[in-house]
């Protein structure tokens, strides 16, 4: 199975979107799925339903980190590649949908009870959201 279709049937699965987004890599790094779970479980939907950083776009930031983060004291070399590989991954995902914050990804303001309503009721957490999702994976697949 491509990763890109291991993030979109977690993200079927009621999983959000930063947690398929990481189960998708996490094992490739030593993750377990139930760890990739857990740790990306409060990012979904714009940081616990805050409507901030879209929560694919905080799965692709970990996925970068799993890769390139520092993991020796003082290797400021290592810190400035991670950063350069998130900026350029944010960079990108802006340019291709136009933003990476949730609420202005979907229109609405979903830390208000009225715009998650309007968001549900587009259809927008099943439909854009899991474009994003696949598109941040595929994103994540080029690097």
């Amino acid at each position: 199975m491509t990763k890109s279709a291991q993030a979109l049937e977690s993200f079927r699965q009621g999983f959000n979107c930063a947690q398929s987004v990481l189960v998708a890599f996490g094992p490739e790094a030593g993750m377990d799925k139930e760890l990739c779970y857990k740790v990306a479980g409060s990012f979904g939907a714009g940081m616990a339903r805050r409507g901030e950083t879209c929560g694919a776009v905080s799965g692709g930031v970990m996925v970068l980190g799993l890769r390139h983060a520092m993991t020796k004291e003082n290797d400021a070399q290592a810190k400035k590649n991670n950063y350069d590989e998130a900026e350029a991954f944010l960079d990108k995902f802006k340019a291709c949908h136009g933003s990476i914050l949730c609420k202005e990804l979907l229109g609405h303001d979903i830390s208000t009870p009225e715009g998650a309503k309007a968001a549900k009721d587009k259809g927008l957490f099943t439909t854009l959201c899991l474009k994003l999702v696949g598109s941040a994976v595929e994103m994540l697949e080029k690097k």
